[in-house]
């Protein structure tokens, strides 16, 4: 199995045929949805909240949410965007409701995607120098968690995760120039909030 993508399916319907399956009374349809896309799902929502018991529970709410509103499902997207959407939204609504506490960096990433899913533009630019890239990763974790809300889960989208813009203003709910800005201004604030951490030895 690839780390970069989803599962290979077993059942050989597609996504939208198995939603609509489950719709209509299938036990088995939208448990097959889940096996293909969990793994996903679990690297975005970690590296949207930096905490795992955070991203544990936002993908199970999203989850139980997709589950009750599949027969509100259109096609007018790909399944794969309605459930990320689901997912980030289901990260931000816990990031705003939960009290202000530490968060717990990431030793070891859980699911596909390990240490290179860290591994942005911004980051490359001021990881230069010749520090392992584990602690590249950590430092980019952490950094992340100091972006506003709404430019995390862009850079997440599609720094890490390689979500065409289109797609990730769809999860997202904004337009396409939005999903462009916020990345650009998150990746500036990235590349300086690493460039600090290494003592400004990264800079271009």
């Amino acid at each position: 199995m690839s780390a970069a993508g989803p599962r290979e399916p077993l059942d050989p319907r597609s996504d939208a045929d198995l939603v609509a399956a489950h719709v209509a009374g299938d036990p088995e349809a939208f448990g097959e949805v889940v096996r293909r896309h969990r793994d996903r799902l679990w690297a975005v929502a970690l590296r949207t909240t930096g905490d795992r018991e955070e991203a544990a529970d936002a993908v199970q709410d999203a989850l139980v949410s997709a589950l009750r509103a599949a027969d509100r499902f259109r096609g007018d997207s790909a399944v794969t965007t309605w459930l990320h959407r689901i997912v980030v939204n289901a990260c931000l609504d816990r990031a705003r409701r939960r009290a202000v506490r530490p968060t717990r960096p990431l030793e070891e990433e859980a699911g596909p995607g390990g240490d290179d899913s860290a591994r942005t533009g911004a980051a490359l630019a001021v990881a230069e120098d010749a520090t392992p890239h584990v602690e590249a990763s950590l430092d980019v974790t952490r950094a992340l968690q100091q972006l506003p809300e709404a430019q995390r889960a862009a850079l997440v989208l599609v720094d890490m995760y390689d979500v065409p813009v289109a797609e990730a203003a769809q999860v997202l709910g904004v337009a396409v120039g939005t999903v462009k800005s916020r990345c650009s201004r998150g990746r500036t604030t990235l590349a300086g909030l690493l460039g600090e951490g290494r003592g400004g030895t990264g800079n271009r």
